[in-house]
């Protein structure tokens, strides 16, 4: 197991609204942060994105179960996200399954999660939520 990814995943579940400072001890200035709904460059856009996103939500937490070195300066972490907003899933906690591929030299410069987006968004909302549950019911 890598000694980065383990220390990059301490260091990313600590982060809360609070303490988005720390975000420039992880990412380079120059990082690409990637995920299903959003592309953010540069450490200043990151951390709005995150400012937002924790403006946003209750109880957002992350549990990496799972660390996987490629190569000198990439890897891999595998995670369990838990977070509630009160507009989705009338508030109950929403937990989503995912990936992240990060390539670092000292800090990270490219992150990019995986994770399914109707899954940790589009099924908690009420119209669209009951239209892609009755979408899978018929794909199953």
């Amino acid at each position: 197991m890598s000694d980065f990814l383990s220390t990059f995943g301490e260091r990313f579940a600590a982060l809360n609204k609070d303490n988005l400072e720390r975000l420039g001890e992880l990412y380079s200035d120059d990082v690409l942060f990637r995920d299903p709904l959003h592309e953010v460059r540069g450490l200043d856009a990151l951390r709005r994105y995150f400012a937002e996103l924790y403006a946003n939500v209750d109880a957002l937490r992350f549990e990496f179960h799972g660390r996987d070195r490629v190569d000198e300066g990439q890897g891999y972490l595998r995670w369990t996200l838990s977070y509630r907003h009160p507009r989705l899933a009338r508030g109950a906690p929403i937990q989503v399954d995912g990936c992240t591929h990060l390539q670092w030299r000292d800090k990270v410069y490219l992150h990019r999660d995986y994770f399914d987006a109707g899954a940790l968004l589009y099924e908690h909302l009420p119209v669209l939520g009951q239209s892609i549950g009755w979408l899978k019911r018929r794909l199953a």
